[in-house]
Formats: C-alpha cells, structure tokens, sequence
C-alpha cells in the first residue's frame, strides 16, 4: 500500500466560522483502570487532545476509579503509562495537578456525597427504597404493555411517614435522580440535532443504596465542577446524554460549576471483524499487543485518527502536529469505521521509513534489550554495530519487533546463533519456514566454498565479499544464486531472511563470520 510522505505545507482547510478558536475549550479523557488500554479508548483520547490542541484549549486527564469491584492501581498505572509513551500530555490530570485536585473519583467521594444531598435538598433527587424484584417486576410488566421499561415512579412522592415504614422493613434507599419530564434536544457536533422523548429517559439512580456514587452521578459532578466546554466520546453513550443534561441543568442550580452545559459529539464505532463492534477481547483492540509488536507512536495514533476523520486531500500520513492544526469535531463522520490491520501496520512502516536513523537505532535498541540479544547496558561497540545495520532493515521492517527478528543475529553467540535466533511473533513474520531445512548435506559443498573465501578474502567490503562468494560459489560451483546463497545466509544468521547477505557478513567480521561456518558445518 502506498503511502505518501507528511506535508509540510499547512494542512487546514479554510471554513469560515467552522473552528471554535477559543481559550477557554475544556475537554477530557476519563477512562475506567478496569483493564489493559484499548485502541478504541486511545482514539478517544486522541480525539480530545487533536481538539484540545487544535482550539488552544485545555486537555483534562481524569480517572473514573469509583468500581472498588472492578478498579485497580495497575490498570491506573498503565492508563499513565500508555498515554505518556503515546505522547499525548495533558495539561491537568494526575501527577501533573490543576486548579480541580484531585483527578482521580476515588478520592473526590466527599464530594459527591455533598452534591448528592444538595439535590436531594432542592427536590432535584429522592430517596427510592424498591428492591431489585420489584424493579424487574416493574419492566417485566412494562414489556407486557408494550410500553418502554423504566422506572415508574413509585418512590417520586413518598410522604416522611411512608419513609419511616419502608426503613422499618430494614430497606436501604438508593437515591434517584427526578428527570423533569420534559423531551431533550441537543445538536450533537458530530450527528447534528437530536431529540429524546421524556418517556424514553425515566428517573435514575444517582447513589446506590450502600451509599456508593454512580457514573451517573460522578462523571456529570467532575464535569461541572472542572468547567467541562466539549465532551467528545463514544456512541455507546449517546442514550446517557439527556439524563446527563437534565443533571447539568440541576447541578447549575444549586451551584456546582459555573453553570455551563457542555456540548456533546458523539464519535462512531469502531468495528472488528464481521462488522462487529471492537471488542476489549478482540486481539486487535489491545494496545499493549501494539507497544509489543514494536508500533511506533506516531504510527499508531497516525492511523486511529483516521477512524472517523480525515485530513482531506486523499492523505493517509502525517504528523501529530499536523492533526491538531486540522482537526475539526466537525468533520468526524458519524457512520462506524473500520479497523483494518494492515492499513495501521502499513501506516507505521511508513513512519518507521521516515525516522533519522539515531532515533530507529535508539528505539530498537529497546527491543533488543527486552528480547535478551543485548545487554540492559550495550557497550559502546554494540551501539555502533547496531546503528550500521539499522540502515540495512528500515527498509524492510513493518514494525520494530521485525527489526529485532532480522538484527539479533548480530548479537548471538556465533556458536549458537542457529539455536538462539528468536522465533518472532507468527502474525507479523513472513519468514514461517524451517531454517534447518536449508541445512542439508548438499549445502556442505557450498558452506566449505565459503569458509576458504571468508578466510583468504583481504579486502573486507561487502562489494568484495559479494564478488569472492559469486565466483567461488556461482560460477565455481555451477548454482544459482538463490539456492548457493541460502546456506550462507543461514549459517550466518541463522535466518533464511535477513538483512543483506554480503552487508551482513561485513559487519560481523571475518573471526565471527568464520566461527559461524565452522558451526554450521560442524
């Protein structure tokens, strides 16, 4: 798949009137540590911070830790983690502290629970003692009419005295929001004007009866208060909008925030395989399996941000920087778009192209280091060996891990290289055959050929190699090139792909180059 080189020419599209441009946009990111990031959050992410960026706004990192059941410090850590090796900063957020610490639910509960008996003070809210059975009674008999299930407001108007009867039973009240009984419109940015039906948004609980907040409660609460302009998310959300808004409407009334109702775009699915919605269990969807497989950042975030979006002009590469001068919520396509992993490895070999090659050098590095074929510490010597041989793969490579299959044979023992070549990742290596095939008693003819040629070779140049292995082998010994050089290349990387053959002999030298003959014919 082509794929041009970053404009360096200014990619916004001239609209008049189409960008906010305004200081004061406030948007967020506020995911659950519930797990391992996925790239359908990362696109959400991407999209607040494009937005952030592009208005001169502010980008809001908050953690919606409130599921004691579910959350976890490790997930916590990884959101960190994952939004930092992407590159997506933020301006108020954990560790980085903003006018409206702290940015993590779990430790804003006395909050919550001060808003939620303000409500409760105004008549904004009321205290629901139904039990779970009398709940499913309630939509099962909904269902039966015919009618759309909701709560039907038995609690609405209870008297003191019905109060104390139903505590003597020993039940416990939730505390239900009072929806005003009125149709909500809204004009989202990315699907334009919609309308929900008061019958459709029937009360709701805002606190649990064991005296836990809900989302529902919380994420409008944290909205508010930190003066929340746009809220950008997924479609899945899109039925919470109206009961969200009628809660805006309360919050400003009893004075939480500045009075302000964001305004909403809701972004489109992004679809799996079948047409299916993107799934947390979808291998696809892990963004750790990304970061493994050695995406690089630019090329991750470059492709996510093409779901839903385009820079215009048939472009699918460019810059981060590039993104946020063109992003416009106004231009996400409200339709479900699709993940295709090849396009995003296609897109990232691309980036990976683009890279100085320092900077390739520096991040292979990394991967070397994990994989075991380098030191946590690489001498001087192994650094400069690596950055030769990175102009030999960037050509090659789709991802790092591939640079780290086609390079660790210049760091293996050379008695052992044929054993201690790492296997790579079965979905992104195309060389799946048998190396040892190669090997054969027919290839012995051709490894003592190149054994006597190494040894007496005095200039030691790739072009040099090249020309001794051609004559001695090709014409010396009457085989193509194909099949004389295939037990070369294997003895030598333990490979039956690798970086160039003759550019690799060059770098390992003739004492390491000999020794892995010597194996290879033993």
């Amino acid at each position: 798949m082509p794929i041009s080189p970053p404009s360096h020419q200014n990619p916004q599209r001239a609209r008049p009137g189409s960008l906010a441009r305004m200081s004061d946009v406030r948007v967020r990111f506020c995911p659950s540590p519930t797990g391992n990031p996925h790239v359908g959050m990362v696109r959400t992410a991407l999209f607040n911070w494009a937005y952030a960026k592009h208005t001169g706004g502010t980008f809001v990192f908050r953690i919606e830790d409130t599921d004691t059941a579910r959350d976890s410090e490790t997930s916590y850590r990884q959101l960190l983690d994952a939004l930092r090796w992407l590159g997506m900063t933020w301006d108020e957020g954990p560790e980085v502290g903003g006018p409206h610490e702290p940015y993590r639910q779990s430790q804003r509960m006395d909050f919550y629970r001060d808003v939620a008996q303000r409500l409760l003070d105004a008549g904004y809210a009321y205290r629901c003692y139904c039990t779970p059975e009398e709940l499913e009674e309630q939509r099962e008999a909904q269902k039966a009419a015919g009618r759309t299930p909701g709560y039907n407001g038995r609690c609405r108007t209870l008297s003191a005295h019905d109060e104390a009867a139903l505590r003597a039973e020993g039940r416990q009240p939730a505390i239900r929001f009072r929806m005003p009984g009125t149709d909500f419109t809204w004009d989202d940015l990315v699907r334009g004007p919609l309308t929900f039906a008061a019958e459709h948004v029937p009360d709701y609980v805002i606190v649990r009866a064991s005296g836990e907040p809900l989302y529902t409660l919380t994420n409008p609460c944290d909205d508010a208060d930190m003066e929340i302009t746009h809220v950008l998310r997924g479609e899945d959300l899109l039925s919470s909008t109206p009961r969200q808004i009628a809660l805006y409407q309360a919050l400003a009334a009893i004075g939480v925030g500045n009075g302000t109702t964001p305004r909403f775009g809701h972004l489109p699915y992004v679809m799996g395989e079948g047409n299916k919605k993107l799934s947390k269990r979808d291998p696809e969807s892990s963004l750790q399996m990304y970061r493994d497989e050695g995406f690089v950042p630019e090329g991750l975030l470059n492709y996510l941000a093409l779901l839903g979006w385009s820079i215009g002009d048939d472009r699918d590469f460019f810059s981060m920087d590039e993104l946020a001068q063109a992003f416009d919520v106004a231009d996400v396509n409200a339709n479900p778009a699709r993940f295709d992993l090849k396009k995003c490895t296609a897109i990232n070999a691309a980036w990976i192209r683009q890279l100085a090659i320092d900077d390739l050098a520096s991040r292979l590095e990394q991967y070397l280091i994990a994989d075991g074929s380098l030191p946590e510490k690489p001498t001087h010597e192994q650094r400069a060996l690596l950055a030769s041989a990175v102009p030999l793969v960037q050509e090659r490579m789709e991802t790092l891990r591939q640079g780290v299959h086609m390079l660790s044979f210049l760091f293996a023992h050379d008695e052992g290289v044929l054993s201690e070549a790492s296997v790579g990742t079965p979905a992104f290596r195309r060389d799946g055959a048998d190396e040892a095939a190669v090997l054969t008693p027919e290839a012995r003819p051709v490894l003592e050929a190149a054994r006597n040629v190494v040894a007496s070779l005095e200039d030691w140049s790739h072009a040099a190699i090249e020309a001794a292995l051609r004559a001695a082998i090709v014409d010396g010994l009457g085989m193509k090139p194909k099949v004389a050089f295939g037990p070369i290349r294997v003895a030598v990387s333990g490979r039956r792909v690798s970086p160039p053959l003759f550019e690799s002999i060059e770098l390992l030298g003739r004492e390491r180059t000999l020794a892995r003959l010597d194996s290879a014919l033993a």
